[in-house]
């Protein structure tokens, strides 16, 4: 099993490319089998652990795939799809799985999906899912830890949300595309990946409007065509990158990335000290010798995002003063705060909140990882520790950002990757 070994105390400096989006690229990658003539060419995917799971996936369902790791091309030919079940074996390595639903359902009338595993943070029900079908007219029952659904085709309707899902709002678009009528979604999430997928599947040939906004209108079409689409940066390994200068007092250029994207973010390291310019595909980041004290609460985009709440409480622990973090996505995404007390910070959570306040440094120490975004904040803490640390479980870390280690490196960080 690998741990990384960092020896903490080295400003970023220079420039990094960021990868394609994780969170759009799956379930681009699944929308794509709703095209069932000829092969679909998806660019800047992300050589990801998460990746080979969902290639594993639909390949099951009968599509063909290719996947050229070093040029981050992958082309799916779904002309093949012919199954209807997704087994617990696949779907239990990852959440977003549960998303092949959608799909299954519209081409072949009839889905039978595993209920998905992936990371432990708190209650994710698939009840919005369920809930968003029924109201399509899909018959909809559950058998040993399969979800079973049925509808040929699907009518369309009124969708709405009790509060955003990310995974919902997608799913919903996979199964309106070819549905009877108009779908009308309402307190759909906004995030900048339903944006990519949406722009994907219009691409394609579907009529998707208000991607982006609380109201997502779906006008139904009998087919989609084969496209050549490439997946927009991803707004969290950016992010990652913004808190690792921030904390370390660098300064590093991130190209790849819509800027407008990371506003809240931005704002939030600007309030910490930060300098950040922007251009139309990427932005500049100059740390500051000691960072503000910050408050900030998590919040559906655009809202700070809760996948980067680990990585500024990381920043937050030498900042000089207190900040406050209230999580109001996941509230037991907190698990990182144990570990970050093992480098000495001085953290208190109570009901979904914590209280941080900065020390004067960071020691390094034997960390782990529980999850991929927690095991991302590790590293930042870590980077700005005095002496070595030890962070074991990367495997999480390796779902979500791809040679972290080599990029990190590349900016002047001591950090590398070894077998434990």
């Amino acid at each position: 099993m690998d741990k990384f070994i960092i020896r903490g105390g080295k400003p970023l400096k220079g420039r990094v490319k960021v990868e394609g989006s994780k969170n759009a690229a799956l379930p681009i990658i699944i929308g794509s089998l709703l095209i069932e003539k000829g092969e679909t060419v998806i660019r800047n995917v992300p050589p990801l652990r998460d990746i080979s799971t969902v290639i594993d996936v639909i390949s099951h369902l009968g599509a063909s795939v290719t996947y050229d790791e070093q040029a981050c091309v992958m082309t799916v030919d779904a002309r093949g799809v012919n199954k209807n079940t997704a087994p617990y074996e696949l779907m239990r390595q990852m959440r977003a799985s549960f998303l092949v639903l959608g799909p299954i359902l519209s081409r072949l009338g009839e889905a039978r999906v595993s209920l998905p595993g992936g990371c432990v943070l708190g209650s994710r029900p698939v009840d919005f899912h369920i809930k968003a079908f029924e109201a399509m007219g899909a018959k909809i029952s559950e058998k040993g830890g399969y979800v079973i659904a049925r509808a040929k085709p699907l009518k369309g309707g009124s969708i709405y949300f009790d509060r955003p899902s990310h995974t919902g709002t997608e799913n919903v678009l996979f199964g309106a595309v070819f549905a009877k009528e108009k779908t009308v979604i309402a307190n759909a999430a906004c995030d900048p990946e339903i944006v990519d997928v949406a722009n994907f599947l219009n691409k394609a040939g579907a009529k998707i409007h208000g991607a982006g906004t609380p109201t997502i209108v779906v006008h139904p079409v009998k087919r989609l065509k084969n496209v050549d689409y490439t997946v927009a940066g991803d707004r969290l390994v950016a992010g990652t990158f913004m808190f690792a200068a921030a904390v370390t007092g660098g300064n590093v250029r991130l190209t790849g990335i819509d800027p407008d994207e990371l506003t809240m973010v931005n704002h939030k390291l600007m309030e910490m000290g930060c300098s950040i310019t922007t251009t139309k595909n990427g932005l500049t980041i100059r740390g500051n010798k000691k960072l503000k004290p910050v408050s900030v609460t998590t919040f559906p985009y655009p809202g700070f995002p809760t996948d980067l709440q680990a990585c500024l409480m990381g920043a937050a622990c030498t900042a000089a003063g207190t900040s406050y973090i209230r999580e109001t996505v996941f509230i037991d995404r907190f698990s990182h705060t144990m570990e970050l007390r093992r480098l000495g910070a001085d953290i208190t959570v109570s009901s979904g909140e914590a209280i941080v306040h900065g020390v004067k440094e960071l020691q390094g120490a034997e960390v782990m990882a529980s999850d991929i975004r927690a095991g991302a904040g590790i590293v930042v803490a870590c980077l700005a520790a005095r002496g070595k640390s030890e962070v074991l479980r990367v495997y999480h870390v390796d779902r979500g950002y791809y040679r972290l280690e080599e990029k990190l490196s590349s900016l002047g960080a001591d950090i590398v990757r070894v077998n434990d």
